[in-house]
């Protein structure tokens, strides 16, 4: 039974699809999943180590800042359209699961254009435009964040709910949290920072943390500060006893398992993971994300009292000092940002959605 999975471009499009993949195969091991992205996207260095069959097409996004070269975006989407008739015509899909991008676009068009179910799910608390279009047409529809049911028009019958974002669940039982600090050559009384832009970092963080350190750091705080890659020569000289410096972290789970709190960008997969360990976030969206997506993360976030929003332009060292010194200088109002970060949680996500996404394909 093959399944065709359709999304990518960036990492928050495409880790979900395969979050959910690896889950179909733990729970019926006859399913064959199938990655259809972009050549452009960063699927053409994670799918080929992935593990499961695809294919790259020559797919192009919307130019909306130069309409004029939007035949690109047209011939792309008519050559894709005959590439996925011919992977079809290899095995019928029982099913077709996108997870965004211009990829997961033409897929679902496909798919709901030849009688084959098509399936949605939505990382974001706003939906993009390509999530908007394949919602009128998919049959059921797996919300990252409820909020986001606000901005799409499924068609009559579709069954619709929040899930929760597909990711690697922490572990069960979970490390001590003492255990976890000494590990990272830590106080077992410490209290952690959590510092991280995503695997490629974010300057605006860096450059905000490097000045607090330089400024001094409060006491009692500790920080693991995940640089990304590209900016670690330059910020690795600031690591001391009290700060931990690394391009990336992976795992990123020893980081989860040691953190009171955490600084990073608003991104939909990292917030689904600072909830399913139950972290509270100070949130500093990217600005420049697709409709402003980041921002209406963070926002749902910091309404449900699980985190605190931190706009980009307000981001210097006094703020940065005072929002940490604020919550971790209280214990209760942090305690009760963590009970609202885990009832935000659904570690689960993953095998819930591989549960429905067989059961349609069965159907």
């Amino acid at each position: 039974m093959r399944i065709l999975f359709a999304g990518g471009g960036t990492g928050g499009h495409l880790y979900p699809g395969l979050a959910i993949a690896r889950a179909v195969q733990r729970l019926d091991p006859s399913a064959r999943p199938y990655f259809i992205g972009a050549r452009r996207g960063i699927e053409r260095d994670v799918l080929p180590a992935s593990g499961f069959p695809h294919r790259l097409l020559d797919l192009h996004p919307l130019y909306r800042s130069r309409p004029w070269q939007n035949w690109r975006t047209i011939l792309g989407f008519a050559r894709a359209w005959r590439e996925i008739g011919v992977i079809a015509r290899e095995e019928r899909p029982a099913a077709v699961v996108g997870t965004g991008g211009y990829a997961a676009a033409a897929t679902c068009a496909w798919g709901a254009a030849h009688g084959i179910p098509v399936a949605l799910q939505e990382q974001n608390s706003f939906a993009g435009i390509t999530a908007r279009l394949i919602a009128r047409v998919a049959r059921e529809i797996y919300l990252g964040y409820g909020e986001a049911a606000r901005s799409l028009h499924p068609r009559r019958g579709a069954w619709m709910q929040e899930t929760g974002n597909p990711i690697e669940p922490p572990p069960s039982p979970r490390p001590p949290r003492d255990a976890a600090r000494r590990a990272w050559e830590f106080p077992a009384s410490a209290r952690v920072l959590l510092v991280t832009g995503g695997s490629q970092g974010a300057r605006v963080l860096n450059e905000g943390v490097a000045a607090w350190i330089a400024r001094e750091l409060p006491d009692g705080l500790y920080m693991i500060w995940a640089t990304g890659k590209a900016s670690y020569e330059q910020y690795a000289p600031l690591e001391s006893a009290r700060v931990r410096v690394r391009p990336y972290l992976s795992p990123i789970a020893d980081a989860y398992a040691a953190a009171d709190l955490a600084l990073t960008r608003a991104g939909a997969l990292t917030l689904a993971e600072l909830c399913a360990w139950g972290i509270p976030g100070i949130l500093v969206p990217l600005p420049t994300a697709a409709a402003d997506h980041q921002t209406a993360n963070a926002r749902a976030l910091a309404a449900s009292g699980a985190a605190r929003e931190l706009p980009q332009r307000d981001l210097d060292v006094e703020r940065l000092d005072r929002e940490v010194r604020t919550l971790l200088g209280d214990p209760a109002r942090l305690e009760a940002m963590q009970r609202a970060a885990l009832a935000r949680g659904r570690p689960e996500a993953a095998e819930t959605i591989a549960r429905r996404v067989l059961a349609l394909a069965r159907a």
